[in-house]
């Protein structure tokens, strides 16, 4: 079944705003230079883009929600956005580094998402992320599940638009196309959705 990205970008920044605040950690780990040329792999409504280049990279935003970027664009007109999907991108310009920040969950071949992204770095590149990986809204995904199945006989394996790997799952992937993996954690990050109950339904 095929996937849509039809996304609220204004909901998105009213109530998901924690997303990019989380985010703030990762660009510890990233630490842009000035005049590095770096890609935000996913970059939403741009927050983390413009955070990178306030410290002096020259960056490019990529979302394949065409109404994240037109947001993106309203918001930091001097940054440069773009439109791709981030299984299938192909950039004529090399970057130092590809960033991404709670994004690539969404995006379920991961192994093209890694090509995409090794295409698109100089030698000696790097590549800095943050996802959700193995267990992450387990309560929620079973839920999900049990009333579909249950209720309604739906398969629902097909319909999950989540990719939750292990971090041995996905160091794998990236060593199968030429990364050294120095760093990778899996870590416990509770977070309460806004709105209560309502905010389930916001988040689906």
């Amino acid at each position: 079944m095929a996937q849509t990205n039809n996304w609220n970008a204004d909901v998105y920044d009213q109530k998901f705003n924690y997303v990019s605040h989380y985010g703030q950690g990762i660009m510890e780990l990233l630490k842009p230079q000035k005049g590095e040329r770096i890609l935000d792999l996913g970059c939403g409504t741009g927050d983390l883009t413009s955070e990178i280049a306030r410290l002096g990279a020259d960056v490019v935003g990529m979302d394949a929600s065409q109404e994240m970027i037109t947001t993106a664009l309203e918001k930091y007109p001097s940054i440069s956005f773009v439109v791709a999907d981030g299984e299938t991108f192909l950039t004529e310009e090399k970057f130092h580094a590809v960033f991404s920040n709670a994004a690539l969950h969404w995006m379920k071949n991961a192994e093209k998402v890694v090509q995409s992204i090794e295409r698109a770095l100089l030698p000696k590149g790097r590549f800095v992320a943050e996802f959700g990986g193995k267990g992450n809204i387990d309560a929620i995904i079973q839920g999900i599940t049990n009333v579909l199945q249950e209720e309604y006989a739906i398969n629902v394996s097909s319909r999950n638009p989540w990719y939750f790997p292990s971090v041995g799952e996905y160091s794998s992937l990236l060593e199968k196309y030429g990364f050294e993996v120095s760093y990778a954690h899996l870590f416990d990050r509770p977070t309460k959705l806004p709105d209560g109950d309502e905010g389930l339904f916001r988040f689906l």
